[in-house]
């Protein structure tokens, strides 16, 4: 069961309502996401390019600038080595995209789910010195590819590396010793010695940082560098960087300029979901079109989702969209599936006494692990690895994911003599190992943490207790303006207590959900939908004759009538 606090930040929220012309509720809200001086609010309210951090203070910048022009100016062959997933796909369109116009002779490689794993191996390095190529260029991964990259270096090859990833480390007496691959350039702003002030930004805001100062280089007019920034901002959501400081920009801009796309792909496949393009929020990038891209990786070829973003035709756009909009119908069922599954191990094999779970699911698809394990972690509101088969027979492989406070990269690196390879965030990470090691794993990662399963209980943070009587319209406007909402600027929640249930009509196809009339505890009545579990709903209802919700508001508009309702969230 969550835990539910009140935000408790204090400030004079009148004060900076009556300065940025907003409601104090607003400036509360500001105020508990740690916006409360002047240039945070400023930039907050009002985003703009102004506020990037520039592109010059990433570590080896100038090298790998100069390298990549060197390479164009003698006509050296170039591969972009990306990844298979959302930030993957956009690195590398943003990568080749840009290095076609400064007229590089570059092509891409993929890495395929099942025969390549993970990142950049041998294999692809391989494949590298057969083709002739000359520089490599990485993007979305490389970080933890020292052995691949110390082969291609062995056979002439020039790299450069660009990714996001925590950078491998061994604890040395206590302290992190850190282990750069041995590129001619690494670029990912989590080096130690990384001056740019973001941390936070995704494979593809870092492949496009490249492109920014190679297109300064050439003369190219910036404006051409910003119309990336719609696949940057795609992939800041589709890999759930924290909306904060420059991304929260970066999503705010490219998602207004998604809403005009030029690219022929991107309009079919919003189409193709029966989206309007005008209206293109973030939710839609996460839930709808991501996955969509991400389907093609783990069903079939990523290289799908690349050709239907380089595509110059609407015919040959509309079957790559519908293939891709198939892929991820097929993925839903797989995952369902999977998640039932995972379900009955941890009830059979009381898992559920783990503080972090690893559940072995042999006969799921591999390109499905990461989804369960999300689902599984926030039902059970702790970390989750997911193990399977691995396709080629080579042992396990899987994807973990996290809660706040248990950084799943560094408690890996705690057994990390247990895996073949591994890799990640502090809230997500993939891995291999040989099955027998599967068990050993499940106890070494629970008997290092240091966290108990109250810790990792999930808490809602509860931004305003606000009775229905002030919910207005100019009010929900103005709460429209703290949009994008994802990771680090969540959807604002508000609370109410001692609310009456004075009818209800259950809604949806099967009637699994819940139209509301709602009374609160000073008399006025708002109209509520819920979408959660009707059965709990009504059994505190019983038990207690009232509720306490937390909720957010919004217009409802039908047939020209504008109404205000409410989305219950949560029920206590």
């Amino acid at each position: 069961m969550a835990k539910w606090l009140v935000y408790n930040k204090r400030a004079d929220f009148k004060a900076i309502g009556e300065k940025y012309h907003i409601d104090p509720v607003v400036a509360r809200i500001l105020v508990n996401r740690d916006v409360g001086d002047d240039a945070s609010i400023a930039a907050y309210l009002h985003p703009s390019k102004k506020d990037f951090g520039d592109a010059g203070l990433l570590q080896d910048m100038d090298k790998a600038i100069a390298l990549l022009q060197k390479a164009i100016q003698q006509n050296t062959k170039i591969r972009i080595i990306g990844d298979y997933d959302i930030d993957g796909i956009q690195s590398t369109y943003i990568l080749h995209q840009g290095l076609l116009r400064v007229g590089a002779d570059a092509d891409y490689a993929i890495p395929d789910r099942i025969e390549d794993g993970y990142g950049v191996n041998i294999r692809l390095m391989e494949r590298c010195v057969m083709d002739g190529i000359g520089l490599v260029i990485t993007c979305d991964n490389g970080i933890a590819a020292a052995e691949a990259i110390a082969y291609a270096k062995k056979e002439g090859l020039t790299v450069i590396v660009t990714d996001h990833h925590e950078v491998p480390y061994e604890l040395v007496g206590g302290k992190k010793e850190y282990h750069l691959p041995p590129a001619d350039a690494v670029i990912d702003p989590k080096r130690e010695d990384c001056a740019y002030p973001c941390k936070k930004l995704c494979g593809a805001v870092v492949a496009w940082k490249v492109i920014l100062q190679l297109y300064q280089q050439h003369g190219i007019p910036e404006e051409e560098a910003m119309a990336f920034i719609e696949n940057a901002a795609f992939a800041t959501i589709g890999d759930v960087m924290e909306l904060v400081e420059e991304n929260r920009t970066i999503v705010a801009l490219g998602l207004e300029c998604l809403r005009h796309t030029k690219n022929i792909g991107m309009q079919t496949l919003i189409a193709r979901c029966d989206l309007s393009m005008d209206r293109i929020s973030a939710y839609h990038v996460g839930f709808v079109l991501g996955p969509c891209l991400n389907a093609s990786g783990r069903l079939d070829s990523a290289t799908k989702a690349l050709q239907l973003l380089e595509a110059k035709d609407t015919k040959e756009a509309v079957r790559l969209a519908e293939e891709l909009r198939q892929l991820n119908e097929e993925r839903k069922v797989m995952t369902e599936q999977g998640i039932a599954q995972a379900i009955r191990e941890i009830e059979q094999k009381e898992l559920i006494q783990d503080a972090v779970l690893v559940v072995y699911l042999p006969a799921v698809h591999e390109s499905v692990a990461g989804i369960i394990a999300g689902r599984i972690r926030e039902r059970y509101e702790r970390p989750t690895f997911v193990l399977v088969d691995a396709a080629d027979g080579d042992g396990a492989k899987g994807s973990g994911r996290s809660v706040e406070g248990f950084s799943m990269y560094d408690e890996m690196c705690k057994c990390k003599e247990l895996f073949s390879k591994f890799g990640g965030h502090p809230m997500a990470a993939g891995l291999s190992l040989p099955k027998e090691q599967i068990e050993k794993f499940r106890e070494e990662i629970n008997a290092n943490t240091q966290m108990t399963k109250e810790e990792m209980q999930t808490v809602i943070h509860i931004d305003v207790p606000m009775p229905f009587s002030y919910i207005r319209e100019d009010l929900i406007s103005q709460l429209e303006i703290l949009e994008p909402f994802g990771n680090g600027n969540p959807k604002p929640i508000f609370a109410q207590k001692n609310v009456r249930i004075m009818r209800k009509f259950p809604i949806g196809k099967q009637k699994q959900f819940l139209r509301m009339e709602l009374q609160g505890e000073d008399g006025f009545c708002m109209e509520g939908l819920y979408f959660g579990d009707v059965g709990a709903l009504e059994e505190i209802e019983q038990e207690k004759g009232c509720i306490t919700i937390t909720y957010y508001p919004q217009v409802n508009e039908y047939r020209g009538r504008k109404t205000l309702q409410i989305v219950v969230s949560n029920v206590c």
